[in-house]
């Protein structure tokens, strides 16, 4: 590649012959014009016609390509990859009440699901239980609705917990869930120690992107950070955070854009745990990564490639990190939900097939794959069914994972590889010089420069410049789809009706003892004297609901509200 396999001679052929070719090529487009006054990505990142060696001169095959499981890692993580074992195919459910999703899990693990992935309800997202009166209407609508430490275990029914990894997609009140999955999982005979899986857990991303929330930027990064030290310390084989670019990238970034504000979130919050004491090779390699796989094939693999180089040279080069496992960038892959459509949308099977092909050709550790619906409402199962499928295929039937990084060496893939980093580079820089992502966000940095990108490319749509099949090209009146999952407004009632029971079944003493014992937590100086994992551990088992936590968490450190910059 570049010098490491051409000699100088040979270039200064390569370059005569690309100048011929040029020509002829322009002499050749002028009879049949170019579909495209300009060719793009999604992102917009403007793409030669034809890439060359001369793309990827001077390239240190050692330092920036390597092989697999080797720093810098822009092969993979592991030496095997998929030759080895295929990626967690983690499908993303939840609906209605927790015996609902519990029977969805079962249902998907039968058709050969790897790893549990939960989806809460909008009042479980934001720290509410279902009888508030903030939450009238949204039960099991957008995921399931979790208020108890009852409710997590008739989730996890029948389901061995030290067998199967589950992710759970929750931010500002991650934490009590998490206390209430480690409290069930104890009471059903499993070990802390022994249970493996993901928080997502990221604060910053809100404040960017999602916008669920809860708390100030400095309390919610204090309790992600104690998250963090009672995870090294207690649960080992957790990911504590699951920094996650795929929020961003839904509202509007470009990939560029999402793998820099990721990846600097993720500098944060090493910085954090790094200020509580901790060393860094004790934590860094339990943290994992949550990538938007869109629907520009080359870019989004070019954007995982970068993403493993970039955050191997930050954790040992900025970091000092000395053990391996602190370089390695894990993540999760999801298929884009914004690039699905309302109109058509059978289309939707291909737009998911390509995005995860993209993924496993990024080296994906685990993945999910939106279902067709999903534009509509939660999936129904007829259509989890073939996304799952679609995992399947590309893993067993397509070939694609029989070599590890078959598009390394690529020359378009290599230098748009090198592209995306030198860009996510200037970005990063341009946050240390703005004092860190918190002093960014409070002045509505990232923000913008997600809704100028989204506004762009709006505008790309509208104007045609991007093409979407079936709404701004070949748009057709096809009818919509034949079954759409509903949720029944009686699960919003009986859940209310069990949650007030488990109330009223609790030791009010044992409860208040644990209460009073969160509280003083909080209100004390972080630090492992005062974490609040152990408490809140405690509480759920006394009883404590996960919005009673979460008012103690409101009242301690106060509540934000968007400030909606325009």
């Amino acid at each position: 590649m570049g010098k490491e396999v051409l000699s100088e001679s040979a270039l200064d052929r390569v370059e005569k012959e690309h100048a011929e070719w040029l020509e002829e090529y322009r002499k050749a487009i002028k009879k049949v014009p170019e579909r495209l006054e300009r060719f793009s990505t999604v992102s917009d990142l403007e793409v030669k016609p034809l890439y060359t060696p001369l793309d990827n001169q001077g390239k240190d095959f050692f330092e920036e390509i390597g092989f697999p499981g080797n720093y810098p890692y822009t092969r993979g993580v592991q030496s095997t990859m998929y030759r080895a074992r295929h990626w967690t195919m983690r499908m993303f459910a939840g609906l209605g009440n927790a015996d609902d999703t519990n029977q969805r899990f079962h249902y998907l693990i039968n058709h050969g699901e790897t790893g549990l992935s939960t989806a809460f309800d909008f009042p479980t997202l934001m720290g509410y239980d279902t009888a508030s009166p903030l939450a009238r209407g949204e039960c099991g609508k957008c995921g399931v609705a979790i208020d108890t430490v009852e409710d997590m275990g008739r989730l996890f029914a029948n389901i061995d917990l030290e067998k199967v990894t589950t992710s759970m997609t929750i931010n500002p009140p991650a934490s009590v869930m998490w206390a209430m999955y480690i409290a069930n999982a104890e009471k059903q005979g499993y070990s802390r120690k022994n249970l493996g899986g993901t928080i997502q857990n990221d604060c910053l991303k809100e404040f960017i992107a999602q916008k669920t929330l809860m708390l100030p930027p400095e309390p919610s990064l204090r309790l992600v950070t104690d998250t963090v030290e009672f995870g090294t310390r207690e649960v080992p084989r957790w990911n504590t955070i699951s920094i996650s670019g795929y929020h961003i990238r839904e509202a509007g970034s470009t990939a560029v854009q999402e793998l820099a504000f990721t990846i600097y979130d993720g500098i944060t919050y090493v910085e954090e745990a790094i200020k509580r004491g901790l060393k860094v090779d004790d934590f860094a390699g339990r943290l994992s990564f949550f990538w938007n796989s869109h629907i520009d094939f080359f870019e989004e693999i070019a954007k995982m490639r970068a993403s493993r180089r970039l955050w191997a040279r930050i954790m040992k080069e900025r970091f000092k990190a000395k053990d391996p496992r602190s370089m390695l960038m894990r993540f999760h892959t999801q298929t884009a939900g914004c690039s699905l459509t309302a109109q058509e949308p059978y289309n939707n099977v291909v737009r998911t097939t390509m995005e995860g092909l993209a993924a496993v050709l990024g080296g994906t550790q685990s993945l999910h794959t939106n279902s067709l619906d999903e534009v509509y409402m939660i999936p129904s199962e007829q259509a989890a069914l073939i996304a799952l499928r679609t995992q399947q295929i590309i893993g067993e039937e397509t070939g694609v994972t029989n070599v590890i990084d078959p598009l390394g060496g690529s020359y378009f893939v290599e230098a748009l590889t090198d592209k995306m980093e030198e860009e996510a580079g200037a970005y990063i820089r341009k946050l240390d010089e703005l004092g860190g992502m918190v002093a960014a966000i409070e002045r509505d940095y990232p923000q913008m420069e997600i809704a100028d990108a989204a506004f762009h490319f709006q505008r790309q749509i509208e104007t045609g410049e991007k093409t979407v099949i079936g709404v701004n090209k070949y748009a057709s009146d096809r009818p919509d789809l034949e079954f759409i999952l509903k949720i029944d407004d009686e699960i919003e009632r009986n859940q209310i009706e069990r949650t007030e029971r488990f109330r009223q079944n609790r030791d009010k003493a044992a409860f208040q003892k644990a209460m009073d014992e969160l509280r003083r937590r909080c209100e004390g100086a972080p630090g492992w004297e005062n974490n609040v994992m152990p408490a809140l551990i405690d509480a759920v088992r006394a009883g404590a609901t996960e919005q009673e936590c979460c008012d103690l968490y409101r009242d301690v450190f106060g509540t934000y509200t968007d400030p909606g910059t325009f």
